[in-house]
C-alpha cells in the first residue's frame, strides 16, 4: 500500500550513467530541480563519461521487476519515464510492470544511441519497443533519428516531423513529441495527439554541452505530469527548463559535458567565485 503524502513523485526506469550526465542520474537531478521526489529502477549499468560509453552491463530482468515492485508497492509515483531499455526482454519486463501497477502517466524516451554515438538499444529490441511499450505510453519523445527508425521514414524538415509523428502515433502512444534538435535552425519540437499538431520553438543554444538532453527533457515532462499538468503544458515547461539548463551548461570533462540541471539554484561561475574567496 503506497503512502499518500501529497508530495509529487516520479519514477525513472533507465540505465545508470557513471558520468552522471544522462540516465537515471540526469533524471533524478531533473526531478529534484523541479520539486518532485524521484525513485529509480535501474535497467543497466554503463561505464561512461563525457567522451563515450566503454562498457554496459544489463541488469537481470527479475531484479528489474523486483525494483519496480518495491517502489510502486510502497512509494508509488504519479508519473514514470523510461530511458535505456537495451533488449527485448527488458522492454517486456518493464511493460509487464507498467501494466501490473497501472502506471498511466508513462513517458517513453526511446533511447537508441548515446550522445557519443554508442548504440544503447539492440536491433531486436526496436520491434519490442514498437509493439510492447509504445501502446502503453502517454507520451513518447523521439529525437529526429529515433523518429526515423520508429516511423520508417527520413526526416529533414518540419513537415517530415509531422508525418513521422502521425506514423508513430499509429503505434499506440496517446501523444508523440518529435524533437527537432538534430535539424538546422531554431529548436522546434512537434507535439501530435492524433488530431492536432502543436509547435514548440525556442532559439537554439550555442553550446557543445548537450550530454543528457533527451533524458532531461523526458524526465522534466514526467515531473510536470506528476505535478498535475496536462501533456501540452508539461511538454512546453520541460522545453523551457531544458533551454535554461543548456544556456547555463559548463564543462566537466574533455568531451560533451551535461546540461546544468540546478541552474536556478547555483551557477558554475558563482561556485568558482566562492572557491576563490
Amino acid at each position: 500500500m503506497t503512502a499518500n503524502t501529497g508530495l509529487a513523485k516520479a519514477l525513472t526506469i533507465a540505465g545508470s550513467d557513471s558520468g552522471a550526465g544522462a540516465g537515471i542520474q540526469a533524471d533524478l537531478k531533473t526531478f529534484s530541480a523541479l520539486g518532485v521526489y524521484g525513485s529509480t529502477v535501474i535497467t543497466a549499468i554503463t561505464a561512461q563519461n563525457t567522451l563515450g560509453v566503454t562498457a554496459v552491463h544489463e541488469i537481470p530482468r527479475e531484479i528489474i521487476a523486483a525494483q519496480l515492485d518495491a517502489v510502486m508497492s510502497d512509494i508509488g509515483a504519479q508519473a514514470a519515464k523510461t530511458g535505456m531499455l537495451s533488449s527485448a526482454e527488458i522492454i517486456e519486463t518493464v511493460a509487464e510492470g507498467v501494466r501490473r501497477h497501472g502506471i498511466e502517466k508513462l513517458v517513453v524516451d526511446p533511447v537508441m544511441v548515446a550522445k557519443s554515438g554508442d548504440r544503447l538499444l539492440r536491433e531486436d529490441a526496436v520491434e519490442a519497443l514498437r509493439q510492447v511499450l509504445l501502446p502503453l505510453a502517454l507520451v513518447v519523445t523521439p529525437n529526429a533519428p529515433e523518429a526515423e527508425v520508429l516511423a520508417g521514414r527520413e526526416i529533414a524538415s518540419e513537415p517530415d516531423m509531422i508525418e513521422a509523428a502521425r506514423a508513430i502515433h499509429a503505434l499506440g502512444p496517446r501523444y508523440v513529441v518529435v524533437k527537432g534538435g538534430h535539424l538546422p535552425g531554431e529548436a522546434v519540437d512537434i507535439l501530435f495527439d492524433g488530431r492536432s499538431v502543436e509547435r514548440f520553438a525556442l532559439p537554439r543554444v550555442p553550446t557543445r554541452h548537450t550530454h543528457g538532453t533527451g533524458c532531461t527533457f523526458s524526465a522534466a515532462i514526467a515531473a510536470y505530469l506528476a505535478r498535475g499538468e496536462d501533456v501540452p503544458a508539461a511538454v512546453w515547461h520541460a522545453k523551457q527548463y531544458l533551454h535554461e539548463a543548456l544556456r547555463h551548461a559548463y564543462p566537466i570533462g574533455a568531451g560533451q559535458s551535461p546540461v546544468h540541471h540546478f541552474y536556478a539554484l547555483w551557477t558554475a561561475g558563482a561556485l568558482a567565485q566562492q572557491e576563490v574567496s
